[in-house]
Protein backbone atom coordinates (compact mmCIF):
# COMPACT_ATOMS: atom_id res chain seq x y z
CA UNK A 1 0.00 0.00 0.00
CA UNK A 2 1.24 3.93 -0.35
CA UNK A 3 1.43 5.80 2.41
CA UNK A 4 1.99 8.91 -0.07
CA UNK A 5 -1.66 9.69 0.71
CA UNK A 6 -2.46 13.03 2.53
CA UNK A 7 -4.61 12.84 5.25
CA UNK A 8 -7.45 14.63 5.93
CA UNK A 9 -10.17 15.45 8.49
CA UNK A 10 -13.52 16.71 8.14
CA UNK A 11 -16.01 17.64 11.13
CA UNK A 12 -19.09 19.06 10.86
CA UNK A 13 -18.23 22.60 11.19
CA UNK A 14 -16.13 23.17 7.70
CA UNK A 15 -12.95 21.10 7.22
CA UNK A 16 -9.00 21.70 8.18
CA UNK A 17 -5.91 20.06 7.00
CA UNK A 18 -4.48 17.35 9.74
CA UNK A 19 -1.46 15.97 10.33
CA UNK A 20 0.35 13.45 7.72
CA UNK A 21 0.03 10.37 8.64
CA UNK A 22 2.65 7.17 8.02
CA UNK A 23 5.19 9.53 5.92
CA UNK A 24 2.34 11.51 4.13
CA UNK A 25 3.54 13.73 1.32
CA UNK A 26 2.96 17.45 1.89
CA UNK A 27 1.40 20.02 -0.55
CA UNK A 28 2.21 23.37 -1.16
CA UNK A 29 -0.18 26.71 0.01
CA UNK A 30 -1.97 23.78 2.65
CA UNK A 31 -4.38 26.67 3.40
CA UNK A 32 -6.40 26.53 0.25
CA UNK A 33 -7.67 23.21 0.83
CA UNK A 34 -9.29 23.82 3.94
CA UNK A 35 -11.76 25.68 2.74
CA UNK A 36 -14.73 24.55 1.01
CA UNK A 37 -14.92 24.36 -2.97
CA UNK A 38 -16.82 22.88 -5.79
CA UNK A 39 -15.01 21.97 -8.88
CA UNK A 40 -15.12 19.08 -11.83
CA UNK A 41 -11.97 17.04 -11.81
CA UNK A 42 -9.87 19.66 -13.59
CA UNK A 43 -10.25 21.95 -11.02
CA UNK A 44 -9.36 19.44 -8.67
CA UNK A 45 -5.96 18.24 -10.77
CA UNK A 46 -5.34 22.29 -10.95
CA UNK A 47 -5.28 22.07 -6.91
CA UNK A 48 -3.74 17.96 -7.02
CA UNK A 49 -6.32 17.40 -4.49
CA UNK A 50 -9.49 15.15 -4.48
CA UNK A 51 -10.89 14.78 -0.95
CA UNK A 52 -13.23 11.43 -0.39
CA UNK A 53 -15.95 11.46 2.11
CA UNK A 54 -16.02 8.54 4.60
CA UNK A 55 -17.39 6.95 7.58
CA UNK A 56 -15.31 5.98 10.47
CA UNK A 57 -15.94 2.25 10.16
CA UNK A 58 -13.93 -1.20 10.98
CA UNK A 59 -14.06 -1.76 7.53
CA UNK A 60 -14.49 1.46 5.41
CA UNK A 61 -12.20 3.89 6.90
CA UNK A 62 -10.02 3.95 10.49
CA UNK A 63 -6.71 4.33 11.54
CA UNK A 64 -4.83 2.46 14.12
CA UNK A 65 -1.02 3.51 15.46
CA UNK A 66 -1.25 6.53 12.95
CA UNK A 67 -1.77 4.35 9.81
CA UNK A 68 -4.70 4.40 7.91
CA UNK A 69 -6.48 1.02 6.83
CA UNK A 70 -10.00 0.54 5.40
CA UNK A 71 -11.75 -0.72 2.08
CA UNK A 72 -12.16 3.66 1.07
CA UNK A 73 -8.00 3.50 1.84
CA UNK A 74 -7.22 1.01 -0.35
CA UNK A 75 -9.25 2.37 -3.44
CA UNK A 76 -8.11 5.61 -2.59
CA UNK A 77 -4.99 4.62 -2.89
CA UNK A 78 -5.86 2.64 -6.13
CA UNK A 79 -7.07 5.75 -7.41
CA UNK A 80 -4.67 7.51 -6.84
CA UNK A 81 -2.37 5.81 -8.48
CA UNK A 82 -4.56 6.19 -11.45
CA UNK A 83 -4.88 9.69 -11.43
CA UNK A 84 -0.80 10.02 -11.29
CA UNK A 85 -0.16 7.31 -14.13
CA UNK A 86 2.10 9.04 -16.51
CA UNK A 87 2.73 11.75 -13.87
CA UNK A 88 6.64 11.73 -13.39
CA UNK A 89 7.09 15.39 -11.51
CA UNK A 90 6.26 15.26 -7.64
CA UNK A 91 5.23 18.56 -7.93
CA UNK A 92 1.96 17.79 -10.13
CA UNK A 93 1.23 14.93 -8.36
CA UNK A 94 -2.39 14.42 -7.58
CA UNK A 95 -3.50 13.71 -3.69
CA UNK A 96 -6.42 11.77 -2.25
CA UNK A 97 -7.40 13.01 0.70
CA UNK A 98 -9.87 11.46 3.61
CA UNK A 99 -12.42 13.31 5.42
CA UNK A 100 -14.27 10.93 7.79
CA UNK A 101 -17.79 12.42 8.21
CA UNK A 102 -21.07 11.50 10.09
CA UNK A 103 -23.24 9.47 8.23
CA UNK A 104 -25.85 11.83 8.46
CA UNK A 105 -23.58 14.95 6.91
CA UNK A 106 -22.06 12.83 4.18
CA UNK A 107 -24.22 13.92 0.77
CA UNK A 108 -24.79 17.87 2.30
CA UNK A 109 -21.56 17.66 3.02
CA UNK A 110 -20.39 16.56 -0.34
CA UNK A 111 -22.99 19.19 -1.48
CA UNK A 112 -21.94 22.18 0.13
CA UNK A 113 -18.18 21.79 -1.16
CA UNK A 114 -16.57 19.74 1.65
CA UNK A 115 -15.43 16.95 -0.08
CA UNK A 116 -15.39 15.91 -4.21
CA UNK A 117 -16.63 11.65 -3.62
CA UNK A 118 -18.62 9.90 -1.02
CA UNK A 119 -17.15 6.23 -0.54
CA UNK A 120 -19.53 4.99 2.19
CA UNK A 121 -20.57 1.84 0.77
CA UNK A 122 -24.55 3.39 -0.06
CA UNK A 123 -26.93 1.92 -1.89
CA UNK A 124 -28.12 3.83 -4.73
CA UNK A 125 -31.88 4.96 -4.05
CA UNK A 126 -34.40 7.57 -5.31
CA UNK A 127 -34.28 9.70 -2.08
CA UNK A 128 -30.49 9.76 -2.50
CA UNK A 129 -30.59 10.29 -6.54
CA UNK A 130 -32.04 13.57 -5.91
CA UNK A 131 -29.01 14.98 -3.58
CA UNK A 132 -26.50 13.51 -5.43
CA UNK A 133 -25.33 11.38 -8.99
CA UNK A 134 -23.86 7.96 -8.72
CA UNK A 135 -20.98 6.22 -10.40
CA UNK A 136 -21.64 3.02 -12.09
CA UNK A 137 -22.22 0.37 -9.46
CA UNK A 138 -18.66 -1.25 -7.71
CA UNK A 139 -21.23 -3.57 -6.57
CA UNK A 140 -24.57 -4.71 -7.98
CA UNK A 141 -27.44 -6.93 -7.13
CA UNK A 142 -27.49 -6.36 -3.40
CA UNK A 143 -29.64 -7.86 -1.24
CA UNK A 144 -30.73 -5.91 1.73
CA UNK A 145 -31.93 -9.15 4.25
CA UNK A 146 -32.93 -9.29 7.92
CA UNK A 147 -30.91 -10.69 10.55
CA UNK A 148 -31.92 -12.32 13.59
CA UNK A 149 -30.19 -13.08 16.42
CA UNK A 150 -29.89 -16.53 18.77
CA UNK A 151 -33.10 -15.46 20.98
CA UNK A 152 -35.17 -13.88 18.38
CA UNK A 153 -37.81 -14.91 17.52
CA UNK A 154 -38.52 -17.40 14.47
CA UNK A 155 -39.41 -15.15 11.02
CA UNK A 156 -40.49 -17.64 8.13
CA UNK A 157 -41.24 -15.38 5.71
CA UNK A 158 -41.49 -11.72 5.07
CA UNK A 159 -44.81 -11.31 6.55
CA UNK A 160 -44.13 -12.02 9.97
CA UNK A 161 -42.11 -8.86 9.77
CA UNK A 162 -45.26 -7.69 10.88
CA UNK A 163 -45.37 -5.73 14.24
CA UNK A 164 -41.57 -6.88 14.91
CA UNK A 165 -39.04 -4.11 15.97
CA UNK A 166 -36.18 -3.41 13.81
CA UNK A 167 -32.81 -1.69 14.19
CA UNK A 168 -31.75 0.51 11.55
CA UNK A 169 -29.97 4.27 11.08
CA UNK A 170 -32.83 7.00 9.90
CA UNK A 171 -30.30 7.56 6.85
CA UNK A 172 -29.96 4.24 5.54
CA UNK A 173 -31.31 2.68 2.32
CA UNK A 174 -32.52 -0.24 4.66
CA UNK A 175 -35.24 2.73 6.36
CA UNK A 176 -36.19 3.64 3.09
CA UNK A 177 -36.98 0.15 2.24
CA UNK A 178 -38.89 -0.98 5.53
CA UNK A 179 -40.79 2.49 5.24
CA UNK A 180 -41.94 0.94 1.77
CA UNK A 181 -42.68 -2.30 2.92
CA UNK A 182 -44.68 -0.91 5.63
CA UNK A 183 -46.84 0.87 2.87
CA UNK A 184 -47.34 -2.48 1.84
CA UNK A 185 -48.54 -3.92 4.59
CA UNK A 186 -50.47 -0.81 5.67
CA UNK A 187 -52.63 -1.38 2.29
CA UNK A 188 -53.24 -5.05 3.27
CA UNK A 189 -54.51 -4.50 6.90
CA UNK A 190 -51.00 -5.67 8.51
CA UNK A 191 -49.47 -3.81 11.38
CA UNK A 192 -46.25 -2.09 10.64
CA UNK A 193 -43.17 -2.98 11.57
CA UNK A 194 -41.59 -0.82 14.69
CA UNK A 195 -38.27 1.25 13.32
CA UNK A 196 -35.95 1.49 16.19
CA UNK A 197 -33.79 3.98 15.30
CA UNK A 198 -30.11 3.60 16.18
CA UNK A 199 -27.06 6.36 16.77
CA UNK A 200 -25.51 7.25 13.41
CA UNK A 201 -22.26 6.54 14.93
CA UNK A 202 -23.21 2.61 14.98
CA UNK A 203 -22.54 1.37 11.52
CA UNK A 204 -23.99 -1.93 10.05
CA UNK A 205 -20.95 -3.99 11.92
CA UNK A 206 -21.81 -2.32 15.35
CA UNK A 207 -25.65 -3.36 14.83
CA UNK A 208 -24.79 -7.00 13.68
CA UNK A 209 -22.28 -7.77 16.86
CA UNK A 210 -25.38 -6.13 18.90
CA UNK A 211 -27.32 -8.83 17.42
CA UNK A 212 -25.07 -11.54 17.87
CA UNK A 213 -25.10 -10.42 21.66
CA UNK A 214 -29.06 -10.46 21.99
CA UNK A 215 -28.81 -6.82 22.54
CA UNK A 216 -31.11 -6.23 19.65
CA UNK A 217 -33.71 -8.52 18.22
CA UNK A 218 -33.57 -7.74 14.59
CA UNK A 219 -31.59 -5.79 12.20
CA UNK A 220 -30.93 -5.35 8.06
CA UNK A 221 -28.27 -5.16 6.38
CA UNK A 222 -26.63 -6.14 3.06
CA UNK A 223 -26.15 -9.51 2.42
CA UNK A 224 -22.66 -9.89 1.41
CA UNK A 225 -21.69 -8.06 4.41
CA UNK A 226 -24.03 -10.53 6.64
CA UNK A 227 -22.58 -13.58 5.01
CA UNK A 228 -18.94 -12.33 5.68
CA UNK A 229 -19.59 -11.35 9.46
CA UNK A 230 -21.36 -14.22 9.61
CA UNK A 231 -17.93 -15.68 9.63
CA UNK A 232 -17.14 -13.62 12.89
CA UNK A 233 -20.66 -13.14 14.65
CA UNK A 234 -21.33 -16.63 14.65
CA UNK A 235 -24.89 -16.45 16.47
CA UNK A 236 -26.34 -14.22 13.98
CA UNK A 237 -28.49 -15.92 11.31
CA UNK A 238 -28.83 -14.61 7.91
CA UNK A 239 -32.52 -14.67 6.08
CA UNK A 240 -31.25 -15.31 2.69
CA UNK A 241 -34.40 -16.66 1.50
CA UNK A 242 -36.24 -13.86 1.31
CA UNK A 243 -34.93 -9.98 0.87
CA UNK A 244 -36.26 -6.84 1.84
CA UNK A 245 -34.82 -5.47 -1.66
CA UNK A 246 -32.91 -6.64 -4.29
CA UNK A 247 -31.04 -5.69 -7.32
CA UNK A 248 -29.19 -3.09 -5.10
CA UNK A 249 -26.35 -1.12 -6.39
CA UNK A 250 -24.01 -0.11 -4.05
CA UNK A 251 -21.59 3.06 -5.62
CA UNK A 252 -20.15 6.05 -4.83
CA UNK A 253 -21.52 9.50 -4.75
CA UNK A 254 -20.38 12.79 -6.20
CA UNK A 255 -21.58 16.45 -6.97
CA UNK A 256 -24.44 16.53 -9.54
CA UNK A 257 -22.80 18.27 -12.88
CA UNK A 258 -19.52 16.71 -12.51
CA UNK A 259 -19.17 15.12 -16.04
CA UNK A 260 -15.07 15.24 -16.02
CA UNK A 261 -15.20 13.38 -12.85
CA UNK A 262 -18.16 10.95 -13.21
CA UNK A 263 -16.63 9.45 -16.57
CA UNK A 264 -12.86 9.06 -15.26
CA UNK A 265 -14.34 7.16 -12.05
CA UNK A 266 -16.26 5.02 -13.99
CA UNK A 267 -13.08 3.85 -16.08
CA UNK A 268 -11.70 3.41 -12.63
CA UNK A 269 -14.64 1.11 -11.66
CA UNK A 270 -14.71 -1.29 -13.99
CA UNK A 271 -11.06 -2.21 -13.63
CA UNK A 272 -11.61 -2.06 -9.62
CA UNK A 273 -15.15 -3.19 -8.78
CA UNK A 274 -16.51 -6.17 -7.12
CA UNK A 275 -15.85 -9.48 -9.25
CA UNK A 276 -12.17 -8.25 -10.32
CA UNK A 277 -9.33 -8.91 -8.93
CA UNK A 278 -8.88 -6.06 -7.22
CA UNK A 279 -12.52 -5.69 -5.71
CA UNK A 280 -12.86 -9.57 -4.66
CA UNK A 281 -9.83 -9.52 -2.28
CA UNK A 282 -10.91 -6.33 -0.96
CA UNK A 283 -14.27 -7.33 -0.41
CA UNK A 284 -13.18 -10.13 2.32
CA UNK A 285 -9.88 -8.17 3.69
CA UNK A 286 -11.39 -5.58 6.58
CA UNK A 287 -14.24 -7.73 8.26
CA UNK A 288 -13.07 -8.24 11.46
CA UNK A 289 -13.80 -7.56 14.80
CA UNK A 290 -11.49 -6.62 18.20
CA UNK A 291 -13.41 -8.00 20.91
CA UNK A 292 -16.88 -9.36 20.00
CA UNK A 293 -19.72 -7.65 22.67
CA UNK A 294 -20.68 -9.96 25.72
CA UNK A 295 -24.48 -10.74 25.68
CA UNK A 296 -25.45 -8.39 28.21
CA UNK A 297 -29.19 -9.71 28.06
CA UNK A 298 -28.96 -13.10 29.33
CA UNK A 299 -30.68 -14.18 31.60
CA UNK A 300 -28.20 -13.63 34.28
CA UNK A 301 -27.32 -10.45 33.22
CA UNK A 302 -30.35 -9.10 33.47
CA UNK A 303 -30.75 -10.19 36.70
CA UNK A 304 -27.96 -8.40 37.89
CA UNK A 305 -29.19 -5.06 35.49
CA UNK A 306 -31.94 -5.56 38.07
CA UNK A 307 -30.11 -6.11 41.47
CA UNK A 308 -27.97 -3.48 40.65
CA UNK A 309 -30.06 -0.80 38.80
CA UNK A 310 -30.55 1.26 42.04
CA UNK A 311 -26.84 1.43 42.91
CA UNK A 312 -26.17 2.50 39.73
CA UNK A 313 -29.43 5.38 39.61
CA UNK A 314 -28.06 6.81 43.38
CA UNK A 315 -24.77 7.24 42.48
CA UNK A 316 -25.33 8.83 38.93
CA UNK A 317 -27.69 10.89 40.71
CA UNK A 318 -24.99 12.05 43.24
CA UNK A 319 -22.36 12.46 40.83
CA UNK A 320 -24.34 13.69 37.96
CA UNK A 321 -23.70 10.76 35.57
CA UNK A 322 -26.30 8.84 33.09
CA UNK A 323 -26.72 5.44 34.89
CA UNK A 324 -26.89 3.77 32.29
CA UNK A 325 -23.84 5.11 30.80
CA UNK A 326 -22.31 3.77 34.04
CA UNK A 327 -24.05 0.77 34.35
CA UNK A 328 -22.36 0.38 30.71
CA UNK A 329 -18.90 0.84 31.98
CA UNK A 330 -19.64 -1.62 34.88
CA UNK A 331 -20.80 -4.00 32.73
CA UNK A 332 -17.63 -3.46 29.96
CA UNK A 333 -15.43 -3.56 32.98
CA UNK A 334 -16.67 -6.80 34.89
CA UNK A 335 -19.95 -7.48 33.61
CA UNK A 336 -21.59 -6.38 36.33
CA UNK A 337 -19.70 -9.01 38.63
CA UNK A 338 -18.40 -7.87 41.98
CA UNK A 339 -16.32 -10.61 42.31
CA UNK A 340 -14.06 -9.57 39.20
CA UNK A 341 -10.48 -9.24 39.85
CA UNK A 342 -7.82 -8.38 37.24
CA UNK A 343 -4.51 -9.45 36.98
CA UNK A 344 -3.41 -5.64 37.75
CA UNK A 345 -5.56 -5.85 41.25
CA UNK A 346 -8.24 -3.63 39.51
CA UNK A 347 -11.48 -5.70 41.68
CA UNK A 348 -14.99 -5.63 41.81
CA UNK A 349 -17.50 -3.84 39.39
CA UNK A 350 -15.90 -0.93 38.68
CA UNK A 351 -12.83 -2.72 38.34
CA UNK A 352 -11.06 -0.04 40.30
CA UNK A 353 -7.33 -0.60 42.21
CA UNK A 354 -8.01 0.02 45.59
CA UNK A 355 -5.17 2.44 45.72
CA UNK A 356 -6.93 4.67 43.69
CA UNK A 357 -10.07 4.24 45.83
CA UNK A 358 -8.11 5.15 48.91
CA UNK A 359 -6.55 8.28 47.22
CA UNK A 360 -8.02 11.57 48.59
CA UNK A 361 -9.67 12.03 45.22
CA UNK A 362 -11.39 9.10 45.59
CA UNK A 363 -10.76 8.03 49.53
CA UNK A 364 -13.46 5.65 49.97
CA UNK A 365 -12.63 1.88 51.30
CA UNK A 366 -14.10 -1.50 50.99
CA UNK A 367 -14.48 -1.65 47.60
CA UNK A 368 -13.30 -4.68 47.35
CA UNK A 369 -16.17 -6.47 49.46
CA UNK A 370 -19.43 -4.39 48.81
CA UNK A 371 -20.67 -3.78 45.01
CA UNK A 372 -22.58 -0.20 46.23
CA UNK A 373 -18.71 1.53 47.39
CA UNK A 374 -17.51 -0.09 44.58
CA UNK A 375 -19.80 1.74 42.52
CA UNK A 376 -19.54 5.10 44.20
CA UNK A 377 -16.12 4.97 44.52
CA UNK A 378 -15.76 3.76 40.78
CA UNK A 379 -18.43 6.90 40.33
CA UNK A 380 -16.84 9.26 42.15
CA UNK A 381 -13.06 8.70 40.12
CA UNK A 382 -14.99 9.05 37.07
CA UNK A 383 -16.21 12.53 38.48
CA UNK A 384 -12.93 13.39 39.31
CA UNK A 385 -11.59 12.88 36.22
CA UNK A 386 -14.28 14.85 34.39
CA UNK A 387 -13.70 17.88 36.91
CA UNK A 388 -10.04 17.19 36.28
CA UNK A 389 -9.54 16.92 33.45
CA UNK A 390 -12.59 17.73 31.05
CA UNK A 391 -14.28 20.95 32.95
CA UNK A 392 -15.08 22.61 30.18
CA UNK A 393 -18.69 23.69 30.68
CA UNK A 394 -18.87 24.62 26.54
CA UNK A 395 -18.78 20.46 25.53
CA UNK A 396 -21.31 18.13 25.27
CA UNK A 397 -22.40 16.25 28.40
CA UNK A 398 -22.28 13.03 26.57
CA UNK A 399 -19.06 13.73 25.05
CA UNK A 400 -17.47 14.63 28.51
CA UNK A 401 -18.49 11.21 29.49
CA UNK A 402 -16.87 9.48 26.50
CA UNK A 403 -13.74 11.50 27.20
CA UNK A 404 -13.87 10.40 30.86
CA UNK A 405 -14.18 6.83 29.86
CA UNK A 406 -10.91 7.15 27.57
CA UNK A 407 -9.46 8.32 31.04
CA UNK A 408 -10.98 5.66 32.46
CA UNK A 409 -9.22 3.59 30.22
CA UNK A 410 -6.17 4.56 29.42
CA UNK A 411 -5.12 7.44 32.19
CA UNK A 412 -5.75 11.22 31.97
CA UNK A 413 -2.31 11.44 30.55
CA UNK A 414 -2.98 9.49 27.41
CA UNK A 415 -6.43 11.27 27.51
CA UNK A 416 -4.24 14.62 27.18
CA UNK A 417 -2.44 13.32 24.30
CA UNK A 418 -5.38 12.11 22.69
CA UNK A 419 -7.09 15.80 22.64
CA UNK A 420 -4.16 17.66 21.59
CA UNK A 421 -3.23 15.22 18.85
CA UNK A 422 -7.14 15.90 18.16
CA UNK A 423 -6.46 19.54 17.77
CA UNK A 424 -2.50 18.92 15.39
CA UNK A 425 -5.04 17.00 13.20
CA UNK A 426 -7.86 19.40 12.80
CA UNK A 427 -9.85 17.31 14.66
CA UNK A 428 -12.63 18.75 17.33
CA UNK A 429 -10.73 17.88 20.51
CA UNK A 430 -14.19 18.25 22.27
CA UNK A 431 -15.62 15.45 20.30
CA UNK A 432 -15.19 11.69 20.96
CA UNK A 433 -16.85 9.88 17.88
CA UNK A 434 -14.88 10.35 14.75
CA UNK A 435 -12.42 12.91 16.00
CA UNK A 436 -10.57 12.13 19.58
CA UNK A 437 -11.23 8.51 18.81
CA UNK A 438 -9.32 8.84 16.02
CA UNK A 439 -6.63 10.95 17.42
CA UNK A 440 -6.40 7.79 19.85
CA UNK A 441 -6.51 5.21 17.70
CA UNK A 442 -3.15 6.72 16.08
CA UNK A 443 -1.51 6.66 19.51
CA UNK A 444 -2.33 3.95 21.78
CA UNK A 445 -4.17 1.76 18.70
CA UNK A 446 -7.49 0.46 18.96
CA UNK A 447 -7.77 -0.71 22.45
CA UNK A 448 -9.24 2.73 24.01
CA UNK A 449 -11.46 2.95 21.31
CA UNK A 450 -13.23 -0.35 21.28
CA UNK A 451 -13.94 -0.28 25.03
CA UNK A 452 -15.59 3.41 24.42
CA UNK A 453 -17.20 1.81 21.50
CA UNK A 454 -18.47 -1.09 23.57
CA UNK A 455 -19.32 1.08 26.20
CA UNK A 456 -21.48 3.37 23.93
CA UNK A 457 -23.35 -0.27 22.35
CA UNK A 458 -23.76 -1.52 26.07
CA UNK A 459 -25.91 2.04 26.91
CA UNK A 460 -28.20 1.79 24.02
CA UNK A 461 -28.77 -2.00 25.03
CA UNK A 462 -29.57 -0.78 28.20
CA UNK A 463 -31.75 1.96 27.45
CA UNK A 464 -34.04 -0.26 25.63
CA UNK A 465 -33.67 -3.13 28.31
CA UNK A 466 -35.12 -0.85 30.35
CA UNK A 467 -38.05 -0.42 28.20
CA UNK A 468 -38.82 -4.16 28.32
CA UNK A 469 -38.17 -4.81 31.93
CA UNK A 470 -40.82 -2.18 32.83
CA UNK A 471 -37.85 -0.38 34.79
CA UNK A 472 -38.05 3.40 35.41
CA UNK A 473 -36.58 4.82 32.56
CA UNK A 474 -35.30 8.58 33.46
CA UNK A 475 -31.59 7.59 32.07
CA UNK A 476 -31.09 11.20 32.17
CA UNK A 477 -30.77 12.28 35.85
CA UNK A 478 -31.27 16.10 36.70
CA UNK A 479 -27.70 17.20 36.04
CA UNK A 480 -26.66 14.69 33.68
CA UNK A 481 -28.67 15.35 30.25
CA UNK A 482 -26.09 14.56 27.38
CA UNK A 483 -26.79 15.33 23.79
Amino acid sequence: MSYKIVVFRAFILGFALISRLAGGVGLAQEEQFASPHILDLDGMKQRRLVRVLVPYSKTIYFIDQGRQYGTAVEFGTALEKALNAGNKKEIDHIHVAFFPTARDRLLSALNEGLGDIVMANLTVTPSRLEQADFTNPIYDKASEVLITGPSSEKVLHLDDLSGKEIAVRETSSYYEHLIELNGEFKQRGMEGIKLLIMDENLEDEDLLEMVNADLLPYTIVDKYKAMIWSTIFTDIKVHDEFAIATDGQIAWAIRKNSPLLMKELNTFVAAHRVGTAFGNILRNKYFKSDKILQRAYSDNDVEKFKQLVEIFRKHGKTYSFDYLMLMAQGYQESKLDQKMRSPRGAVGVMQLLPATAKDKAVNINGIDKDEDRNVEAGSKYLRYLMDTYIDEPDLNERDRQLLAFAAYNAGPGNLNKFRQKAKDMGLNPNVWFGNVENAAASIVGRETVQYVSNIYKYYVAYTMLVERLGVHADAVDAGAKGG
